[in-house]
């Protein structure tokens, strides 16, 4: 039974970080908004997985939490967000799609080596689970990082969430007046940017965050 849920929890966990990749290989933003609600259906089944294996009831809580507002309340959200603005649905990035992606492998390998060596004395599942969030939260830093479009952006801020959240389960969970307190901050945070969006297309009629450079005067 433990080699079992070692095994399962290696792959939903190691899922997480092939959908992270798919989302970096995205240059279609509709798409880059259904993979992220498969991002966070896994992570949802990675969480209620955790809370099996480590006796935790209050992990289910978590679980639920992602499936609901990340899975379906935020990527529906934000289908309606870019239909209203009439954003453009094609995502420009600041490097091409072949260095992204051998920049996000490059941060995989290095999450896997650190991670790894400063958590020798932890539990195997744990430290390993370790390793793949902190992949998880990099390749989010780097959509984030290569998306001119505000929008592919938040997806990137969202599955870094998603990597954070992946990592505190991992390590045997965080308080539950923690958890949600997270869940309720992201869902704030998420309707401040949406706020944002609308009042940035109104403004410079694009989302492109290149046109703001622009208008600062930092690129000519």
């Amino acid at each position: 039974m433990h080699n079992l849920a070692f095994d399962i929890a290696h792959l939903l966990a190691g899922g997480l970080v092939l959908i992270s990749f798919m989302m970096l290989y995205q240059d279609r933003l509709y798409a880059l908004l259904n993979i992220f609600a498969l991002h966070a259906v896994v992570l949802a089944l990675s969480v209620a997985w955790q809370a099996l294996v480590q006796n935790a009831p209050h992990l289910y809580v978590t679980a639920m939490i992602a499936l609901v507002f990340k899975a379906i309340i935020i990527p529906v959200a934000l289908h309606r967000i870019v239909k209203q603005l009439g954003i453009h649905r094609d995502i420009e990035t600041a490097v091409g799609i072949g260095l992204t992606m051998l920049a996000g492998m490059g941060l995989v390998a290095l999450s896997m080596v650190l991670m790894l060596r400063v958590t020798g004395a932890a539990d195997p599942l744990a430290r390993e689970d370790l390793a793949f969030a902190l992949s998880v939260v990099l390749l989010g830093l780097l959509v984030m990082v290569t998306r001119r479009n505000a929008v592919s952006q938040v997806v990137g801020f969202m599955s870094l969430e998603n990597g954070l959240v992946l990592a505190a389960t991992g390590a045997k969970g965080m308080p539950l007046v923690v958890e949600i307190s997270v869940a309720f901050s992201i869902l704030i945070a998420f309707i401040v940017i949406g706020v944002f969006l609308f009042r940035i297309r109104e403004r410079f009629d694009t989302v492109d965050v290149g046109a703001l450079d622009e208008f600062r005067g930092e690129r000519r």
